[in-house]
Formats: structure tokens, C-alpha cells, sequence
């Protein structure tokens, strides 16, 4: 039994209630007995610090302790968890941290039971003790003697599945929510969040609907940060797909100097994920070299608002290749303006359209419900790649655009009675079919006018 345990052939599932206290010594009699000893993993996989794959052994006389949990404790500070691998470990220990190559001085050593901490003047190895406060050492660091620089493999956790924007309840805490969330993903790395520009939108990601939920109750609990959960918005694209040209005259006239430039341009596109390329191919005296920045300026603003239906602007090739330009009227400002409205009037002109983001998406799921997948995915506008086994399970591999994926997880879930699990990664941006792009163009007007007072 202890072998099977330890091959993981035998996968134990055990039905308790820590509540109750039902089941809960039962449990820690079978993981006394037949669970992991330190002399079961005496040689742990490791590296060295010129990254070159070794082993560590139990028996080895320098210290090495990982880094495996950590726990904000409300007006105390960090609680750091590690586990002893090798040598032993003493309060006020000095000692180097290979993942982030620097030095930590260890404070008092304790052991958990529950919220009792006990302080403990030595750990050896197998031992899992605790200490607060340290100065530059986080979940996943492997921590050495002096001199020794191994690191322990890191943990693979499972990348995020469910994606939320979140929606403060109070303006001016954005400050409170970045501490709440960094404290929080230190103590539970499976969840991650970001600030996208492009959307405008602060967003989280989890493991599944529950998941974020728990997320914001801790926020609200412990930070009092109150936040919602909305879908994100779809990070569309704008392009062309055809060549225009445009001549555009700015004149303003407000008594004193006034301004005046007239910008000459053509666009054409690009290929795809290229980008923006501005390019000046000016001849002669009309314009002054020294307006060329500020005419690639005010195309930079235009393709940042966005023209279509005011989403960023890429895989176009600007040529700015002549004008006009006045002795005292013409300046910065002016060409900039110039700029802006002559690339915003070609582009209209340049038959645009809409770019999507298309993402890969992979499935494992029991054979019996494999058609109910494909078929669920084929109504997404999704395309099956193909599909391998492993084991009883099959991997349908599929492109589909991130819109048809808001509450995948869910519905994948709710298909095959929760024995499904599926990964998805960015894979490419693709040109949208007309006759959504006109739905989606229309929504993201509405929303830019409420957003913005109508203008």
C-alpha cells in the first residue's frame, strides 16, 4: 500500500467535514501511515546556479528550505511556510535565496497548529515550520546556505481559465485594491491580475466562477475593498483593406498668428500583427523636415482612439508624402492636427474593418460526451483542430473567438457533469465576419457615447 502510495498508482478520496469533525482522524491516520516520509524523497530533483539539472540529497550537511506558502496575518506582516530538505535550520539564520539571488536573514522559527504557533529553537529535514517578516522571499523561493545556490523545482500551477473585469464601488481606491490583490495572490498564486491599456480595464483571472467570488469576498473582508465582476470587453482591432489617400487642409484663424498645415498622405496594409509604419517620403521645399514627427504624432493619437469604432488601430503603412505649410502660421500643434484628420479621412476611405482575437482552446473530456463538446464548440464559430487520446480521455483541440468563450468554463462544465477541463491561449487575430462586426461596431458607439458624454 505505502509503495502504491508513493508511485501514485493508488490515489486515495477520502469524505470528511473539518466542521463536524467527521472522517479528520481517520485521514491523518492513513497519512501517518501510509503517506510520505522525508526518506521517501531523500534525492529531490534540483539546479544548480548555472541552471544545469542535479539532485539534492536528504543527507546533505548545507542547509536547503522551499518556500511553499504564504499568509498576510492582519497587523503582523507576511507569514512565510517552508518545508526542510537538507541540513537544519536555526532562528536569525543566514541564508542566500537562489530564486532571486539574494541574502535573507531568517527571524524566529515557529511551528502551526492550526492558528497556534509555537516558537522552536531548530527544524531538520521533513520538518515544516514558519517565520515571519522576510525581506525579499516569496512563495515558490528556495532558500541555501551560503555559498550553495540549488533550486527546487517550481510549481506548475494551472494556468487561469475564467476572466472578470472589476468595477470599484468607491473611485480612489485603485491604490487599496493593488495592495489587497498582491497581498492575496502572494498567499494564492492560481489566480492573477492585470491592468489592460488597451481595454481600459482592471482584470482578474481564476480557476472558475467561484473562484473570482472568493477573491472579492476577500477583498471586501480583509481590505474593505468592494468591487464587481462584469465581462471584460473584447480587445477588437481596426485595419484596412485596401489603399486611400487623403489631402488635408488645417486653418484656424484666431487673430494673431494663427495655424495653418496641409498634410498630403497615403495608407495601404500590412501584414498581419505588423503593426503601424509611418513612413515620409517628402521632396522639395513644401515641407519643413521638422514637421514630420508631429504629423507621425497626430497619426499615433488617431490610431490609439481608434476610427471604426474606436478600438486601436494596427497593420497599416502610412506615407506622408507631401503638404503645404505657412511661414508664420504653421507649427507643432498645427501639423499634429493636420496629421490626425488627414490619416482619419484616408483610413474611412481605405474600406476597414474589424480584426477579432482568436484563441486556442484545448478540452479533455470523457469520450461519452465528446460530441456534445465538438458540437458546442461548433456553435461558438469555433473550428476543431483535431482530437488525440490519452488514456480514457480525449484532447479536442480548437480555434475559437474569444467572445464565443465568456462563460466557457461554466458551460463546459454543465455539458459533461463537471468532468471536462479545458486550457485556451491567445493564438492570432483574424478579420471578423460582416455581419458581426456591424453588431459590435454599433454597441462599442453606444458605449464610447455614455462613456463620454455623447461626444
Amino acid at each position: 500500500m505505502h509503495g502504491a502510495f508513493q508511485s501514485g498508482q493508488l490515489v486515495p478520496v477520502f469524505g470528511v467535514s473539518a466542521e463536524k469533525d467527521i472522517g479528520i482522524a481517520r485521514l491523518l491516520d492513513i497519512i501517518a501511515k501510509y503517506g510520505s516520509s522525508p526518506v521517501d524523497r531523500a534525492r529531490i530533483p534540483a539546479r544548480d546556479a548555472a541552471g544545469a539539472e542535479t539532485e539534492l540529497q536528504l543527507d546533505r550537511p548545507e542547509t536547503v528550505i522551499h518556500v511553499f506558502k504564504t499568509l498576510a496575518e492582519p497587523h503582523v506582516g507576511e507569514l512565510s511556510f517552508f518545508r526542510v530538505y537538507s541540513g537544519s535550520v536555526t532562528g536569525n539564520m543566514e541564508l542566500y535565496n537562489a530564486s532571486r539571488k539574494v541574502t535573507e536573514r531568517l527571524g524566529q522559527l515557529q511551528v502551526a497548529n492550526g492558528k497556534t504557533r509555537t516558537t522552536v529553537p531548530k527544524l531538520g529535514p521533513g520538518d515544516i515550520g514558519c517565520v515571519l517578516k522576510l525581506k525579499d522571499t516569496h512563495t515558490g523561493n528556495t532558500l541555501c546556505s551560503p555559498g550553495l545556490a540549488l533550486e527546487l523545482p517550481k510549481v506548475a500551477y494551472p494556468r487561469p481559465k475564467v476572466h472578470a473585469a472589476m468595477v470599484l464601488h468607491t473611485r480612489g481606491e485603485e491604490d487599496k485594491l493593488a495592495t489587497g490583490l498582491n497581498t492575496l495572490h502572494e498567499e494564492d498564486p492560481t489566480f492573477s491580475h492585470r491592468y489592460d491599456g488597451e481595454i481600459k480595464q482592471h482584470l482578474l483571472s481564476g480557476q472558475g466562477d467561484m473562484h473570482l467570488q472568493v477573491v472579492a469576498e476577500r477583498l471586501k473582508r480583509r481590505f474593505n475593498v468592494a468591487i464587481d465582476l462584469i465581462e471584460p470587453r473584447i480587445p477588437y482591432r481596426e485595419t484596412i483593406r485596401g489603399r486611400a489617400e487623403s489631402k488635408y487642409r488645417h486653418k484656424k484663424q484666431t487673430g494673431g498668428s494663427g495655424q495653418f498645415a496641409e498634410v498630403w498622405m497615403r495608407i495601404e496594409p500590412k501584414a498581419r500583427d505588423a503593426g503601424v509604419e509611418f513612413t515620409e517620403s517628402l521632396v522639395g521645399q513644401n515641407v519643413d523636415r521638422v514637421f514630420v514627427p508631429s504629423v507621425e504624432k497626430g497619426v499615433k493619437t488617431a490610431c490609439a482612439e481608434g476610427i471604426l469604432a474606436h478600438f486601436h488601430v494596427t497593420d497599416v503603412k502610412v506615407e506622408f508624402y507631401d503638404g503645404k505649410m505657412h511661414p508664420v502660421d504653421s507649427n507643432d500643434v498645427s501639423f499634429q492636427v493636420a496629421g490626425y484628420w488627414a490619416f482619419k479621412e484616408a483610413f474611412a476611405n481605405a474600406r476597414p474593418c474589424l480584426l477579432e482575437p482568436i484563441y486556442n482552446v484545448e478540452v479533455q473530456v470523457p469520450e461519452a460526451f465528446i460530441g456534445a463538446v465538438m458540437g458546442d464548440i461548433s456553435s461558438r464559430r469555433g473550428k476543431i483542430l483535431g482530437v488525440d487520446s490519452d488514456g480514457a480521455f480525449q484532447i479536442v483541440k480548437a480555434v475559437v473567438p474569444q467572445k464565443e468563450l465568456a462563460k466557457y468554463s461554466t458551460v463546459l462544465r454543465a455539458l459533461t457533469g463537471g468532468r471536462a477541463s479545458h486550457t485556451e491561449s491567445f493564438a492570432y487575430y483574424q478579420e471578423m465576419p460582416a455581419e458581426f462586426e456591424k453588431v459590435v461596431v454599433e454597441e462599442r458607439k453606444k458605449q464610447y457615447a455614455a462613456e463620454h458624454g455623447g461626444h
